[in-house]
Formats: structure tokens, C-alpha cells, sequence
């Protein structure tokens, strides 16, 4: 006869089969935040204000730092917006605190990102848009010299910036669009990945070759099976050259509301589930603070961070002996505050101990008008549904796990 094994506990190590095992980056600083290295995954965002508005943009930075953004982005489009940044970093040193931050600058920005490196900790550029090449309409391909001859222009235009945030020891971005791809990227490679992947690659060794490692790559796109395609591809290229770049991952132009969500996270979650990716932003079509929410779900859900508490909480079925929505509710009012804890809420026996096997406590329905209580896999108590929530917090303040919520 055949012996059947039994079946692990619950309170198996199962760390091994479970966690995401992230690709090994080198260590990025920016400001007082490492990007990379196996830190946590940062969470970017950008302003919308005008940089010249310096109150408007002190106070929109902090506004999204107060709620966890790490890193925030401003844009520079013209010299006088590069040099606001001096007045912006000094007030909110003055008024709040130091906060790292980005300058994005495009366009034929050197001038611009020579001046804006002197007051930022990060400088992302385009590498579509850094030396602007006019489109000829009537091209049919790029001569080996042309490609080049536009490849020492892109080397003598970047080469002074390279140099001094290497001597700050401060951070860049290669942050490849794929709807602002060069004119002879797209003749040589097509409106491909590849071309992507090749941009990025022409400005990392313009880089390297001035012994300036302090990057961190993007090779965003608005179609997430383009997005994918070209992180993967980076992240392949980048194996087989012994570079280990910290990847800036984010959906482009998402759109806003559900839709703008659920895209970002298709993209943003598939590569870190992957193990892809050490910093995330969320582009949303809406106020910048409402992307950070969806940032940190996206990263808690993966387990790379916990910010939250962890509801496990069943569909509700025929079984369900209470009102799951309703209760639901009450026991996220009640506990929300408590970082860090997993609470499952089970409509009924059938699956409640097995479902919420990894869960710090339960709130179960077991029989019309009670609600057990559970510690891990062990019930603690049985009590009347009416005093199932206080019943709840008063477990967690015996074992001492209960902080009261601020007011």
C-alpha cells in the first residue's frame, strides 16, 4: 500500500517558494534615499506645479513626501526654472525638510542640466529628446556616419553633465520613452524594444567611459506588453554586459481612475513580481498625491513592503453568517492604524481557519449571532456579534500589539 506523506503545517517555512527574489542592482544615492542594492523599492512621484511658483512647489513637495512619496520630480523647461530649484531646495530645508529630488529636463537641455545639477540630487534626461534631431521627411535610412556623427554630438552634450554629478556623487536617469524614441533609433531598430534598449545603452556608455555609474534606467511605455518587452529585454542586455543598473519602473500616460490603476499595476507588479525593479511611480491622470496609495498596495501586495494592514476577507456566500461588507468595514475602521498586522475577516468555518491560516488574527462567523475569535490558527473566544470588533481590539491590546490612532 501506498504511503501518503502528510501535508506540511501551516506554520511551515515557506519563505523559500514565496518570496520575490529581486535582481542584484548597485547602490544609487539620491539625496538620503539608496535606489537599489536590495533596499526597499522607493516610490516616486512629480509635481504639477509651475517650478517658478516656488511657495506652490514647496508646498506640493511636501504634500506628497508627508504622505510617503521618497522621491519627488519637478520639470525645468526653461534656465529660470532650473535656477527656482536653488530657492525651492533652501526653503523647504528652511520650512520642512531636505527631500530628495529629480530634475527632468528636455529638449536640448544642456545648459539647463548643468545649472538644475547644482541643486538636485537626481537629473533625468530623454535620450530621445536630449539632442534633438530634425526629422527629414524624406529619409529612407541612417548612413553609418550620420548615426555616429549624431553619437559624438550626443557624447559632447552629455559629457559636461556626466562629469559634475559625478564629482557631486550625485544620481542621473536614462529615461527612455518609447513615444519620444530618436529619429535614427526608429530607422535603425524600428518602433521596437530593441530601439529602447539600444537608446538607453548609447548613453550608458557614454557614461561608463567617464567612470560615472550613478544610474538608474527607464524605458517607459503607455502599452504595457511594450513596457514589459523592453525591461525585459534591458534587463537581458544588461545581464550579458556585467551591468547592474537600478531599474525606474512605470507605465506612461496611464489614464486615470480604475483603468489608469489596473494598467499600472499589469505592468508594475508583473516586472516585480519577476524580481525586476527597485523604484516605482504611478503616472495617473489625477492629483499626484492619489498616485502613492496605489504605489504602496502594489508593493504590500507583492509583500516588497509593508505599509498597511493586510485584510485577507472572503467574497461572501450563502454561508456568510453576517454582514461581510458591513463588518468588513468596521474591523478597517477600528484597526487601519496598526502598520503591519494581518486581520482576516471569514464569513463562515468552511474555509475561515484554512484561508486565514497566516493571518496575525480572525474574525470568523462560526454560528448565527457569534463571532470567534482567533490568534493565528488558534481560537481564542466566542462572542456576541455586536461585541465582535471591541472584542477584537481588546485581543490585540492583551498581546500588546495595539497602539492608539492618532487624532
Amino acid at each position: 500500500m501506498q504511503t501518503l506523506a502528510s501535508p506540511p503545517s501551516a506554520s511551515a517555512d515557506l519563505s523559500v517558494e514565496t518570496t520575490i527574489i529581486r535582481r542584484q542592482t548597485r547602490p544609487v544615492p539620491v539625496g538620503d534615499v539608496i535606489i537599489g542594492d536590495g533596499q526597499p523599492v522607493v516610490v516616486q512621484s512629480m509635481i504639477n506645479e509651475d517650478t517658478l511658483d516656488i511657495d506652490g512647489s514647496v508646498a506640493a513637495i511636501r504634500r506628497l513626501h508627508e504622505i510617503g512619496c521618497e522621491i519627488v520630480r519637478v520639470t525645468v523647461p526653461s534656465m529660470a526654472h532650473a535656477k527656482a530649484l536653488a530657492d525651492i531646495k533652501a526653503k523647504l530645508a528652511a520650512t520642512y525638510q531636505r527631500v530628495p529630488l529629480v530634475a527632468d529636463v528636455h529638449h536640448n537641455g544642456m545648459k539647463i542640466a548643468l545649472e538644475v545639477a547644482k541643486h538636485v540630487d537626481k537629473v533625468r534626461i530623454n535620450p530621445g529628446l536630449y539632442v534633438f534631431e530634425k526629422p527629414k521627411d524624406d529619409r529612407t535610412d541612417y548612413s553609418q556616419a550620420e548615426f555616429d556623427d549624431i553619437g559624438d554630438k550626443i557624447r559632447a552634450t552629455l559629457e559636461p553633465l556626466v562629469v559634475s554629478l559625478r564629482d557631486q556623487n550625485k544620481a542621473m536617469r536614462i529615461g527612455v520613452n518609447h513615444g519620444s524614441l530618436a529619429e535614427r533609433m526608429l530607422f535603425t531598430y524600428g518602433d521596437t524594444p530593441e530601439g529602447m534598449v539600444e537608446s538607453a545603452l548609447e548613453f550608458i556608455r557614454i557614461c561608463e567611459s567617464l567612470e560615472f555609474h550613478n544610474l538608474v534606467i527607464s524605458l517607459k511605455a503607455s502599452r504595457v506588453p511594450v513596457m514589459l518587452a523592453a525591461y525585459r529585454l534591458m534587463v537581458k542586455r544588461m545581464d550579458a554586459l556585467g551591468m547592474a543598473y537600478p531599474l525606474h519602473l512605470g507605465v506612461t500616460e496611464a489614464g486615470d481612475g480604475e483603468y489608469g490603476r489596473i494598467k499600472s499595476t499589469a505592468g508594475i507588479g508583473t516586472l516585480l513580481a519577476e524580481g525586476i525593479g527597485d523604484t516605482i511611480r504611478v503616472s495617473l491622470t489625477e492629483a499626484p498625491e492619489k498616485e502613492i496609495p496605489v504605489c504602496y498596495s502594489i508593493l504590500q501586495a507583492l509583500g516588497l513592503r509593508k505599509t498597511m494592514v493586510e485584510y485577507v476577507a472572503c467574497p461572501s456566500c450563502g454561508r456568510t453568517l453576517f454582514n461581510l461588507e458591513e463588518v468588513l468595514h468596521q474591523v478597517r475602521e477600528a484597526t487601519q492604524h496598526l502598520t503591519g498586522l494581518d486581520i482576516a475577516v471569514m464569513g463562515c468555518i468552511v474555509n475561515g481557519p484554512g484561508e486565514m491560516a497566516d493571518a496575525d488574527y480572525g474574525y470568523v462567523g462560526k454560528q448565527p449571532g457569534y463571532i470567534a475569535l482567533y490568534r493565528g490558527r488558534e481560537e481564542i473566544k466566542r462572542v456576541p456579534e455586536a461585541q465582535g470588533v471591541q472584542e477584537l481590539i481588546n485581543l490585540i491590546k492583551a498581546d500588546g500589539r495595539w497602539i492608539e490612532p492618532e487624532r
